[in-house]
């Protein structure tokens, strides 16, 4: 009995990593905005709501900025990003940002550098569900000095985000994690398009 729980504990590590991968790839994820899937999976909570690649949340359940956990490495930089590739077309290579954070310490992210505020999930009425993408990506050099405008929460200009591009252009590794939600139109929605100037 003692031989077969490294080899069950192992079966479980490498399903949960084919999950990872398998449902950003189902999700379309690749090759809307990736090229490749994460394999780790980042753990989100906004309070008591989990996000577990895919499933449905509402704006309101959303509303706050949720906490965060990943594997890291002891002294290693990260990158977050939560991206929307849904707005205002699918496919069209206009992900809109709802938070960005560089320089982040392992996994304390409230210790990184935030170059895009965090916004809650705000999809239009009657665009349907919207994929919120969480990924992770290591910063091998080190410390990075961002060129990037900074965005505050009341900021709109978030449209036309690539997080390829971005991530080409800081030579960031990965994305190594990553999970996301769909969320569709709620009654908290006009609450941000109005914080956000709409």
């Amino acid at each position: 009995m003692k031989l077969l729980l490294p080899g069950i504990f192992l079966c479980a590590i490498g399903l949960a990593l084919a999950d990872v991968e398998s449902e950003f790839n189902a999700a379309k994820i690749v090759p809307d905005i990736l090229d490749k899937a994460p394999t780790e999976l980042i753990e989100v909570k906004f309070g008591d709501k989990e996000v577990n690649l895919g499933n449905e949340l509402t704006p309101t359940e959303v509303k706050d900025i949720p906490e965060i956990h990943y594997k890291h490495e002891g002294g290693v930089l990260y990158t977050l990003v939560l991206t929307d590739p849904d707005a205002p077309v699918r496919g069209y290579n206009r992900e809109w940002q709802h938070w960005l954070v560089g320089n982040i310490p392992e996994d304390k992210v409230a210790k990184g550098e935030v170059l895009t505020e965090f916004v809650s999930s705000a999809p239009p009425k009657d665009s349907g569900l919207h994929r919120y993408i969480f990924l992770l990506y290591k910063q091998n050099q080190g410390a990075i000095t961002f060129d990037e405008r900074r965005l505050s929460n009341r900021d709109n200009r978030r449209n036309r985000f690539s997080i390829k591009k971005f991530a080409a252009k800081y030579n960031l590794e990965g994305p190594i994690a990553g999970n996301f939600y769909k969320a569709k139109f709620d009654d908290y929605v006009p609450t941000v398009h109005k914080q956000l100037g709409f």
